[in-house]
């Protein structure tokens, strides 16, 4: 998934993954754009996961 595309659907992805990880606040899921890099350092601090694995999970969603 490029940039755009997650820009694109972010209101929707980040919905799913508030129901997957109860643990995400708003703030955390907060994306700026051209940000999208210190997006996934927050999620990768918080979930524990590689980018290699927030990028498929996001895929996936």
């Amino acid at each position: 998934m490029n940039t755009t595309e997650l820009l694109g659907n972010w209101k929707i992805t980040k919905g799913k993954l508030k129901q997957k990880y109860a643990t995400l606040t708003d703030d955390d899921l907060l994306l700026v754009e051209g940000k999208h890099n210190e997006l996934l350092g927050r999620l990768q601090a918080k979930l524990g996961k590689t980018k290699e694995e927030l990028h498929k999970l996001i895929s996936g969603l």
